[in-house]
This record gives C-alpha cells, sequence and structure tokens, in this order.
C-alpha cells in the first residue's frame, strides 16, 4: 500500500476514535465510529487476497448493522425523552438497543460470531489493530451509557462472553482464532465489573491492549499462524519463545504476571457487591482460558516441530520487524504485578 494512503487511514483511524471519544452527542459518536469503520476496511483488504475481501466484507456488514442499531436507539431516544445526549439515554427500549450495538461493535457474546471469521482472514497486524485500538470508541461509550442499564443484562453478556470466549477457543489450531477467543472472554471480564467500577474495567482494558500487543507482536515476529508452526519458534529464537509462553499465560491471569491483576481485583469486587455466584463462574471460565493458553505453550515449549512442516525454514529469522514495540509491551505484559497496591491506591482515590 502507498505510504501516503496507509498514512491517511491511520490518521483517520485516530480521528474517529477521537471524535467518539470527545463526544457527548449521539450523531457525533456515531460519525466517529462511521469514519473509523470506513479508515480500517482499506487496511483490512490490502492483500488482495479472498479470504482477506471476505474478512473485511463480513467486518464491514457487522459495523454498519450495530451503527444503524446506534442510530435507531438514540433517534428513539430522541423521540421518546427529547435528549440526544449520551449520559441522557433513558428510555428502557433506546439503553437496551444501544448496548446490544455496542456489544456487536466490540464482539461480545452472543453476538460474537463475526469476530474470529474476520480475525482468521486478515494478517497479524491489522489483526492487532483490530483487537486494540478498535475496541476504545465502543468502549468509551459503552462506560458512558452503563449507569443507565440493566445490571443484569450486562452480567449476562459478561458471564456469556467469558464462557463462550474459553469454550470457543478450545478445539481451534489457528493462532488468530485462538486470540480472538481470547479478546472475547477479556471483554466479557470487563463488561462484568462495568457497572460496579469502571476504573477496574480501564485497567483491565489496559493491560488486555499491552497482552494483546505483546501477542500479536511475538507471534508476527516468529511468523506463526498455526499452532503447529509455533513448535518451530523455538529454534529460530530461544529467548522470543520462552518470553512469549510467559506472555500467553499471563494472557491466562496466571500469578505472578501482569494478567493476574484485573482478575484479581475483578474476583474481590463482585465478591464484595454481593454475587459471589458471578465471581466464581467467571474463575471457572478463565480455566477453560488457561488451559489453551497452556496449550500453546506447550507446543512452543515442549514439543519438537515435525519434519514435513510446510513453513518457513526455521534457522532463518528475519529481523528487519521493528523490536523496539515487543520489548516495551512484553515487559510490561509480565512485571505489572507488583504494582497492584499502588493502582488499588489510585483506584480508590
Amino acid at each position: 500500500m502507498n505510504p501516503y494512503v496507509l498514512t491517511v487511514l491511520l490518521s483517520s483511524l485516530g480521528l474517529g476514535t477521537v471524535l467518539t471519544f470527545a463526544s457527548s452527542h449521539w450523531l457525533l459518536a456515531w460519525m466517529g465510529l462511521e469514519i473509523n469503520t470506513l479508515a480500517i476496511i482499506p487496511i483490512m483488504a490490502r492483500q488482495h487476497h479472498p479470504r482477506a475481501i471476505e474478512a473485511t466484507t463480513k467486518y464491514f456488514l457487522t459495523q454498519a448493522t450495530a451503527a444503524a442499531m446506534i442510530l435507531f436507539a438514540s433517534t428513539t431516544n430522541a423521540w421518546l425523552v427529547g435528549e440526544w445526549e449520551i449520559h441522557q439515554l433513558s428510555h428502557p427500549l433506546a439503553t437496551t438497543t444501544a448496548m446490544l450495538a455496542l456489544a456487536l461493535k466490540l464482539g461480545l457474546a452472543p453476538v460474537h460470531f463475526w469476530l474470529p471469521e474476520v480475525l482468521q482472514g486478515i494478517e497479524l497486524t491489522t489483526g492487532l489493530i483490530l483487537s486494540t485500538w478498535q475496541k476504545l470508541a465502543p468502549f468509551a461509550l459503552m462506560i458512558q451509557v452503563a449507569p443507565t442499564i440493566n445490571s443484569s443484562l450486562l452480567i449476562t453478556l459478561g458471564l456469556l462472553s467469558t464462557l463462550v470466549g474459553g469454550w470457543g477457543g478450545l478445539n481451534q489450531t489457528q493462532l488468530r482464532k485462538i486470540l480472538a477467543y481470547s479478546s472475547i472472554a477479556h471483554l466479557g471480564w470487563m463488561v462484568l465489573i462495568l457497572q460496579f467500577a469502571p476504573s477496574l474495567t480501564l485497567l483491565s482494558l489496559l493491560l488486555y491492549i499491552i497482552m494483546t500487543s505483546s501477542a500479536f507482536l511475538a507471534l508476527k515476529t516468529n511468523n506463526s499462524l498455526t499452532i503447529n508452526t509455533l513448535a518451530t519458534s523455538w529454534t529460530k529464537a530461544p529467548t522470543l519463545a520462552a518470553l512469549t509462553t510467559l506472555v500467553l499465560l499471563s494472557l491466562g491471569g496466571l500469578p505472578p504476571l501482569s494478567g493476574f491483576m484485573p482478575k484479581w481485583l475483578i474476583l474481590q469486587e463482585l465478591t464484595k457487591q454481593g454475587l459471589p455466584l458471578s465471581a466464581t463462574l467467571a474463575a471457572m471460565a478463565a480455566l477453560l482460558s488457561l488451559y489453551f493458553y497452556l496449550r500453546l505453550c506447550y507446543a512452543m515449549a515442549l514439543t519438537i516441530y515435525p519434519n514435513t512442516l510446510t513453513a518457513t525454514a526455521p534457522w532463518r529469522l528475519n529481523f528487519t520487524h521493528l523490536t523496539l514495540p515487543l520489548s516495551v509491551v512484553t515487559i510490561l505484559a509480565l512485571g505489572l504485578l507488583p504494582l497492584t497496591p499502588a493502582v488499588t491506591a489510585m483506584l480508590t482515590l
């Protein structure tokens, strides 16, 4: 892709998200989401491969549907209540429709079906943008709308997402699909706590972005797309393979890694709010996710790749990638747990 065109598209991507962040009016927020969607579509389709085009079409259709639902919800609210402000979304029909539209935008269960298929069809760098940056604008709206939404709906969406994210990733062999189900599970944890502690949701989102960025960049450096090709990573770069294993365990939420912090604080908050059953179900769903992360770690660290593997020569590693972003996010993904007391102190301010 032409660098100038790519610069314009990435600028538009940033502009759309910032516009949604800054908006207090539904039409302005909708406009930001639309700019965001239209900017990423050419980036997704730049491979000129049938799978990439199919993934782009699926993404466009789901995002257009979600945007239409948001417009419908805001118009309904303006018609019934007379308010266009995001904070003034008060009619039950409008709030439920808006919440489901934002769930579709993010890929929360039960409207998650597009996310694994779309991520599977695009390359890892675009998948990273889709899994991190594209979540920010809908989450900004969701945090603003959350106080007016029925808490049972949010808890149901959260628990369903954690269960589907854990269950769906068990039988996968494609790494991009596994990361998609991982994304669904993490978003479920965030939505679960959204109404009770929005600051915890933001903390979880930040750590999710750090850990997912590290996982995607490590897989891109290794040029791995399936579990089988993960077995070659130890031969290519032993240090990176060891760190990637730890990043995957951090995504699973094992102590003493960074990923344990949000899960620990969320379970504590749910128990404080008198929801021990929800906390137990979420913790059990996290074990499902942990199983497929351990499966990846096993493939990466404890197996020797088959000789019949149709992959690039494992002793060649192309070092043209930028390794500084990978280094920074990997350090953050592994070493933030000791900062938990400082984080909890900041959250209580």
